[in-house]
């Protein structure tokens, strides 16, 4: 299971204990942020984008952000198009629902954070099942991810919203 998967890989960090599992789904913001009862906007979602090469782009938003297409245009040099089900699950190696940034063994992925996230102290990322995830602090994410660079690609997230 790809939630034991993301649990050792966790270990590193000895923080496999602190993945929470959720006895109802979490697989959308929503249903994620009543399982983990914070706002929608802490929810950490985890969108799989084409790369323009061989590879994908997973960038990690707020779960109130939504991609601004010019934006991601200046920053990736090439246009948004979402991966579909079956190709996140080989690149990550998560189904959707649970997708994450953390034990990608694929070589050709490239994580991202967005700047959305960044308004909270901590945020709720899944952890490779429609009914997981674990509070880190944002530094924490971006650590755990193997993230390259924090970016602006999203719009439509308030940023009064912050904690």
């Amino acid at each position: 299971m790809a939630i034991e998967k993301v649990k050792e890989y966790l270990r590193r960090w000895d923080r496999e204990g602190d993945v929470l599992e959720f006895p109802v789904s979490s697989a959308t913001v929503e249903l994620a942020a009543e399982a983990a009862g914070v706002i929608p906007a802490r929810i950490c979602k985890t969108m799989s984008f084409r790369d323009g090469e061989e590879g994908c782009i997973l960038l990690c938003t707020a779960g109130d952000a939504r991609i601004d297409n010019g934006k991601f245009k200046g920053c990736f040099h090439t246009k948004a198009r979402m991966l579909g089900p079956e190709e996140v699950l080989e690149f990550t190696g998560h189904a959707i629902g649970g997708v994450c940034p953390f034990a990608i063994e694929h070589p050709g992925v490239k994580v991202y954070c967005d700047l959305s996230l960044q308004r909270f102290s901590t945020v709720f990322p899944a952890c490779g099942s429609d009914n997981s995830a674990i509070r880190l602090t944002c530094g924490e994410l971006f650590e755990y991810a193997g993230a390259l660079e924090w970016v602006d690609v999203c719009k439509d997230w308030d940023p009064a919203l912050s904690e």
